[in-house]
């Protein structure tokens, strides 16, 4: 009964829209700053290194490196201060979280980035200027599938329909 109250209180107080990024991936993080009695927002880009946690707690640590010195700051997802996330580049890494990235400097601590059908994230935000939500990402790859499987057949249907051609015999030459 009582973590269903918990559960009932904490979805109420997590953001409806929430950008797909998994670790890897380099973001862009508004974050709002309160300074005495203004309010201003600062941009943070770096790579995302882990995401922890589940559900409102849950939280993600981003670095980058600023005049040589690795800088980690780590947010609640579901902050109110968070502004914005927006997904500069699709990492490809086979990690979870990427501790190591700390030990590495310079191209060492590059994240290769994936290319391909996997950049459909990358290009929704580019093109929408939204946050992307994973039912936005459910359509495109759902479109992008139906796109595949409506030219298979039509091709194959095509080919059907054309007779194959008969290369006559090689004539030989009468000795």
């Amino acid at each position: 009964m009582n973590r269903e109250i918990i559960k009932q209180l904490e979805k109420g107080q997590q953001k409806k829209r929430i950008p797909v990024f998994h670790v890897g991936d380099t973001v862009r993080v508004s974050n709002r700053i309160k300074e005495g009695n203004r309010e201003r927002t600062q941009v943070f880009e770096g790579v995302v290194i882990k995401r922890q946690g589940g559900g409102a707690k849950e939280t993600f640590t981003v670095r980058k490196r600023s005049s040589g010195i690795g800088v980690e700051k780590t947010w609640p997802l579901h902050s109110p201060n968070v502004e914005g996330i927006q997904v500069v580049r699709v990492g490809k890494v086979r990690r979870a979280k990427l501790n190591y990235l700390r030990a590495l400097s310079g191209k060492k601590a590059k994240v290769k980035e994936k290319i391909g059908r996997y950049n459909m994230a990358e290009e929704i935000v580019l093109e929408e200027e939204t946050p992307v939500t994973e039912e936005a990402i459910v359509e495109a790859v759902e479109a992008a599938a139906e796109a595949e499987q409506t030219e298979a057949p039509a091709e194959e249907a095509a080919a059907e329909e054309a007779p194959a051609e008969e290369t006559p015999a090689e004539e030989k030459p009468a000795e």
